[in-house]
């Protein structure tokens, strides 16, 4: 292969990667689970209102109830 045919390849691979990733945080939010993120070590949670905050939004109410279901907690 030649190098641009490799960075072609590899600049698809990035693509196709990025465009899942947007689909399944769009999906998220759709379903009403949060997006989490980390930086610098700190997680951020994009809740489905757009709201972003530190605070789990999985350790109470609804979600705290629909993950306890899930993991049988």
């Amino acid at each position: 292969m030649t190098q641009q045919i490799e960075v072609d390849i590899s600049d698809t691979i990035q693509q196709i990667g990025n465009d899942a990733v947007r689909e399944a945080q769009r999906k998220n939010l759709e379903n009403g689970i949060p997006n989490v993120y980390s930086k610098n070590g700190v997680l951020y949670f994009q809740l489905p209102d757009g709201t972003i905050t530190m605070e789990n939004p999985f350790k109470k109410g609804e979600l705290k109830e629909r993950l306890d279901a899930l993991t049988g907690s």
